[in-house]
C-alpha cells in the first residue's frame, strides 16, 4: 500500500496529524472559563488568531509559490510549536492573545501549502485526478487525529485542565520533522519564480472567472460556517446537560464521524454529481444551524452528527472545486486566498455571535448564523447551479 503512495503524502499525514490531533480542544472552552473569560472574551481572542491569519495568509501563500511549500510548511510547524508552548505557561487574556497571533501565523504558513503540495506532487505523477480521494483521506486522518485527541484530552483534563496543554508542545513539535523531509516536486522546482505583483497579477484574473470566485466563496463560507458551529459545540453540551466526563467521548465520536464520511467524499460527489453535491452541503449546513437552534437536548446531539457528516463530505470537494480553475504557479496564493476570506468571515462573525449567546441565548446565535449561511451559500452557488 505504501508503495502506491504518491510522493510526499505520508508526511502530510503526518503534519495533518500533528495539526489536528488537538489535546486541549475538547476542553479549551472550560479552560478559557477557568480563567476567567467570557463568551464573548473567547469568541475575540478567536477572532485575533484569525485576524493573525487573515495578515499572514496571501504572504504565506506567496511564501509557498515562491520560497517553496516545503519550507513555508516548516516555518508554519515551528510556530504552532512556540504558540502552544506560550499558551502552556499563560493564564491572561493578554498571554493567550500573543499565543493566538503565533498560532494563526503558523498555521496560515501551512493552510493552503499543504494542498498545494498535495496537488502537485500528484500532478507531477499524472494522477491529480485522485485529488479529492487524497485530500479526503488526509483530511480524514486529521479528523480521526481530532477524534482520538478528544478522548487523550479528556483523560489529561481528569489531572488538570492545563495538562493537555504541556502534552500539545510534544504532538505539535512531531510536524517538524515531517515538514523537513518533504520534497518539492520536480515541475514546481523547474519552474521560473515570479515576482510578487506578477503573482497578483495571476490571482486578479483567476478571481475573474466566474466559476472561480463562485468556488472561493462557497468554500470560504461554508469554512467559516463549520468553524464557528465547532465553537457551539461545547456551550451546546452544556445546555444539553452532558457531564464533563462525556465532553472528549462525544468530541471523539463527532470527529470520527466527520472523518469516515471525508474519506468517501469522492463517492458522494460520484455519485450526486457537483451540482447536486454543492446543493446537498448548503442545505444540510443550514438545516444543521436552525435544527440545533430548535432542539438542545441530549437526544437533540443527534443532529451535531449530521451537520459533522455534512462537514466530513464538503471539505475535500470544495477544495477540490478551486484546484480545477487554478494555475499551478499561483496554486498555493489561491488556496491562501481561500482561507483568507474564511478567516475574514469569521474575525467578523464571531464576535457577534459571541454576543447575541451572551445576551439573548445560544439558540438565537445559531438561528441567525444558520440564515446567513443559508443566503451566503445559495447566492454563491447559483452559478454552477445554472451551468
Amino acid at each position: 500500500m505504501l508503495k502506491n503512495l504518491p510522493a510526499n503524502t505520508l508526511q502530510l499525514y503526518l503534519i495533518k496529524t500533528a495539526k489536528w490531533f488537538n489535546l486541549v480542544m475538547p476542553i479549551v472552552v472550560l479552560f478559557y472559563q477557568e480563567n476567567g473569560l467570557s463568551m464573548s472574551q473567547i469568541f475575540l481572542l478567536k477572532s485575533v488568531y484569525s485576524i493573525a491569519m487573515v495578515v499572514m495568509e496571501l504572504p504565506s501563500g506567496y511564501l509557498a509559490d515562491v520560497w517553496g511549500c516545503r519550507r513555508t510548511i516548516l516555518l508554519g510547524a515551528i510556530l504552532g510549536t512556540i504558540g502552544i508552548m506560550i499558551y502552556s505557561f499563560s493564564s491572561s487574556f493578554g498571554s493567550f492573545v500573543i499565543a493566538e497571533i503565533i498560532l494563526g501565523l503558523g498555521f496560515s504558513c501551512i493552510s493552503g501549502a499543504d494542498s498545494a503540495m498535495l496537488y502537485d506532487s500528484l500532478k507531477a505523477e499524472n494522477r491529480e485526478n485522485e485529488y479529492i480521494k487524497y485530500e479526503g483521506r488526509i483530511t480524514s486522518a486529521g479528523n480521526f487525529a481530532e477524534a482520538l485527541a478528544g478522548v487523550a484530552g479528556g483523560l489529561l483534563a481528569a489531572i488538570s485542565l492545563r495538562t493537555p496543554y504541556y502534552f500539545q508542545i510534544f504532538v505539535a513539535a512531531t510536524a517538524i520533522p515531517a515538514a523537513f523531509l518533504l520534497k518539492e516536486p520536480k515541475h514546481i522546482q523547474e519552474r521560473i519564480r515570479l515576482t510578487m505583483k506578477e503573482i497578483l497579477s495571476i490571482v486578479k484574473l483567476t478571481y475573474q472567472q466566474k466559476e472561480m470566485r463562485s468556488a472561493i466563496m462557497i468554500s470560504s463560507f461554508t469554512g467559516a460556517a463549520t468553524l464557528t458551529y465547532a465553537w457551539f459545540v461545547q456551550p451546546y453540551f452544556q445546555k444539553a446537560g452532558v457531564t464533563v466526563s462525556w465532553f472528549g467521548v462525544l468530541w471523539t465520536l463527532l470527529n470520527l464521524t466527520a472523518g469516515v464520511f471525508s474519506m468517501y467524499s469522492y463517492r458522494v460527489e460520484r455519485i450526486l454529481g457537483n451540482k447536486n453535491t454543492l446543493l446537498l452541503i448548503v442545505v444540510c449546513i443550514s438545516l444543521g444551524f436552525l435544527l440545533t437552534a430548535m432542539e438542545i437536548s441530549l437526544a437533540g446531539i443527534a443532529i451535531l452528527f449530521g451537520f459533522y457528516m455534512i462537514r466530513g463530505i464538503a471539505t475535500p470537494i470544495l477544495k477540490d472545486q478551486i484546484n480545477q480553475y487554478t494555475d499551478s504557479k499561483v496554486r498555493a496564493t489561491i488556496l491562501s486566498a481561500r482561507n483568507l476570506e474564511i478567516r475574514v468571515i469569521f474575525a467578523a462573525v464571531g464576535p457577534v455571535l459571541g454576543y447575541l449567546t451572551d445576551t439573548f441565548s445560544l439558540q438565537t446565535a445559531l438561528l441567525i448564523a444558520g440564515i446567513a449561511y443559508f443566503a451566503a451559500g445559495m447566492m454563491s452557488i447559483l452559478p454552477f447551479l445554472k451551468k
